[in-house]
């Protein structure tokens, strides 16, 4: 239990280092986690363009009775939000700090490592293991 709970901070820490826009985050999930996460776990909402991806607006984490999202705010820096999802339907929405939302999103993805061995290693390529 200790030790899950080490792997949650290095994990919230590794996310943290120095991101304060979305773009960095949904580099991080899309790319680095992406190919190691479940099919349609990790949304990426872009801005539209005439031409290219356009830049990343949110950031969206599917998890088991949660969606966790960051947006970009309107005066630079991001938004967090943590909403309870029941069968596919919002029921209730938080907004929370940045660290919160870290916090919480390491949590997750410390349970999907737990269960799949291919997030796992992903997880420990990301903490420099």
């Amino acid at each position: 239990m200790a030790g899950d709970m080490l792997e949650v901070h290095l994990l919230a820490a590794a996310l943290r280092a120095d991101r304060t826009d979305v773009e960095s985050y949904a580099r991080i999930l899309s790319d680095t986690l992406g190919q190691a996460l479940p099919e349609g776990m990790v949304e990426v909402e872009r801005r539209r363009r005439l031409r290219g991806d356009g830049e990343p607006v949110a950031v969206r984490v599917l998890a088991a009775g949660r969606e966790l999202e960051l947006r970009s705010a309107r005066r630079g820096g991001v938004t967090a939000e943590i909403r309870q999802v029941v069968h596919g339907v919002v029921i209730s929405r938080r907004a929370v700090g940045v660290d919160e939302w870290l916090g919480t999103l390491a949590e997750e993805l410390t349970r999907l490592a737990e269960r799949n061995a291919t997030a796992r290693d992903a997880l420990a390529r990301l903490l420099g293991g």
